[in-house]
C-alpha cells in the first residue's frame, strides 16, 4: 500500500519552500512581470542564501523493467523537488525559473556525464555569483519532433565544430553553459544524435535575440546561433564511449528523453503551483466578498469545488512519477500522463477563476498574470499531442503494435 503522508524531511522541504515562496518570490512577482526581469540584488541574495534551481535529481529510471527487481534503493529527491517546485511555483512560475542553477541542464549533465563533466560543469554553482545552465533542444524546424533536429556537429581535430540555430531557450542567454543536442549524421536519424556542453563565451556561440513573451516575462527565453562554433572533445556529454556502446545504440536522442522522464514531472508540479495560487486567490474572494446565498455563490462553489479535485488529481499523477523516478523504474508514461494533465488543468482552472471574478482578475490582478503564465505548460516540454503519443506507444509496446 502506498502512503500518501509525507516524511518528516518532505513535510520540512514544503513548509520551507512555501515560506520562501509566499515572504521573497509573491512580493516582487508583479513588478518583475512588468519590468520583464527579475532584479539582479535579489538574485544576488537567494543565490547567497544557497537556494537554486536544480532539477538534477533524477535516479535514472528510463525504460528499464517495472516490476521492481532492478529498482534502485529508494531515494527521495525527486519527490522532494516536486514538492518544492509546486510551492515555488505558486509563488511565481517566472521568477522561480530564474533562479540561479543547472536548471533543467542539470539532469543530462548529471545522468550521462562523465564524473570529471559532472565536477566540471555543476561545481559552478557552488560560486558566490549567481550562475546558470541551461538545455538547448528545440529549433524552428524541430519542436515536438526531437528527432528531427538539424543543428550539425562536425567531427574536427581536438572536438567538434557546431552548426545551426536553437530557440525558446530557458536562460540560455545568461547561462555558463548550455547542454546542445545535435547532429553528426542526419541520414542516420536519431542514432546520429550527440549531447554537447557548450560554454560561454565560445567562439561561434551567440545570443541573437530574447523572445517577447505573453507569459512568464521575467523569465528569459533565448534563440541561440551557432556558426562554426567550436566544442573541444572533453565536452562531448558522456564522451565518445557512451555512444560506442554495444546493443542499445545509446545517443543523444535518448539523453534527450530521458531528461524529459525526470523534468516532466517539474513542470507539471510548476502548473500546479500556478493553478493552486489562482485557486486560493479566488476563493478567499468568493468567501469574503460574495454574497452567501443565490445562484451565483452556489455555482462559484461548485466550479471551485471541481478546481480543488483536479488539483488532487494532477498532484497525485505527479507524484507516482516522481516516486517511480526515485526508485529507478521506467516513468516516461507517468511522466507524460502527468505533464499533460496538469498543464491542462492549470490552465482550465486559470480561465475558471477569470470568468468568476469578471473584472476584478483582469488588469494586472495575480490571476491575470498567472493566466498568461500557465498556457506555456501545456507547449514546453512536448506539448499534450506529444504526452499523449508517448502514453498510446506504452499501452502498445507489450503487444508489438508500433504508434
Amino acid at each position: 500500500m502506498i502512503s500518501f503522508e509525507l516524511s518528516d524531511q518532505q513535510q520540512q522541504i514544503k513548509e520551507m519552500t512555501h515560506w520562501f515562496a509566499e515572504n521573497e518570490i509573491r512580493p516582487i512577482a508583479m513588478e518583475a512581470d512588468k519590468q520583464e526581469k527579475v532584479p539582479d540584488d535579489w538574485l544576488d541574495k537567494v543565490n547567497k542564501m544557497g537556494i537554486h534551481l536544480n532539477t538534477s535529481s533524477f535516479s535514472g529510471g528510463g525504460d528499464k523493467d517495472s516490476s521492481g527487481k532492478k529498482a534502485k534503493k529508494e531515494r527521495e529527491g525527486n519527490r522532494m523537488g516536486v514538492l518544492a517546485t509546486e510551492e515555488m511555483a505558486w509563488g511565481d512560475p517566472a521568477v522561480t525559473l530564474s533562479l540561479p542553477g543547472a536548471g533543467l541542464g542539470g539532469p543530462p549533465v548529471e545522468s550521462s556525464g562523465t564524473p570529471e563533466q559532472k565536477e566540471r560543469f555543476l561545481s559552478i554553482f557552488k560560486n558566490d555569483e549567481p550562475r546558470w545552465g541551461a538545455y538547448a533542444l528545440t529549433e524552428p524546424d524541430a519542436g515536438s519532433d526531437a528527432s528531427a533536429i538539424r543543428t550539425t556537429a562536425t567531427k574536427v581535430d581536438g572536438g567538434y565544430i557546431l552548426n545551426g540555430q536553437k530557440i525558446f531557450i530557458t536562460n540560455g542567454a545568461c547561462a555558463s553553459w548550455v547542454v546542445v543536442f545535435a547532429t553528426v549524421d542526419a541520414s542516420l536519424g536519431r542514432s546520429g544524435q550527440r549531447a554537447f556542453v557548450v560554454e560561454k563565451g565560445a567562439t561561434g556561440f551567440s545570443c541573437s535575440r530574447l523572445a517577447e513573451k505573453m507569459g512568464l516575462r521575467a523569465n528569459e527565453t533565448a534563440e541561440l546561433v551557432f556558426e562554426d562554433c567550436f566544442v573541444p572533445q572533453e565536452n562531448l556529454l558522456g564522451g565518445e564511449a557512451l555512444y560506442e556502446t554495444s546493443g542499445s545504440k545509446p545517443s543523444g536522442f535518448q539523453v534527450a528523453m530521458k531528461t524529459f522522464d525526470s523534468t516532466r514531472p517539474i513542470v507539471a508540479a510548476m502548473a500546479i503551483g500556478i493553478a493552486r495560487a489562482a485557486y486560493e486567490y479566488t476563493l478567499d474572494i468568493v468567501k469574503h466578498d460574495y454574497p452567501k446565498q443565490g445562484d451565483f455563490f452556489r455555482m462559484a462553489s461548485e466550479l471551485l469545488g471541481e478546481c480543488e479535485q483536479d488539483i488532487a488529481a494532477a498532484r497525485l499523477l505527479t507524484w507516482e512519477a516522481a516516486w517511480k523516478a526515485d526508485l529507478g523504474l521506467a516513468n516516461a508514461k507517468e511522466a507524460a500522463m502527468c505533464k499533460a494533465h496538469a498543464g491542462k488543468t492549470g490552465l482550465d482552472i486559470c480561465a475558471k477563476c477569470l470568468e468568476l471574478l469578471g473584472p476584478t482578475g483582469l488588469d494586472g490582478h495575480l490571476v491575470e498574470k498567472l493566466y498568461r503564465d500557465v498556457k506555456v505548460f501545456d507547449i514546453f516540454e512536448g506539448t499534450n499531442e506529444i504526452q499523449h503519443l508517448v502514453i498510446a506507444r506504452r499501452q502498445y509496446a507489450p503487444h508489438g503494435i508500433r504508434v
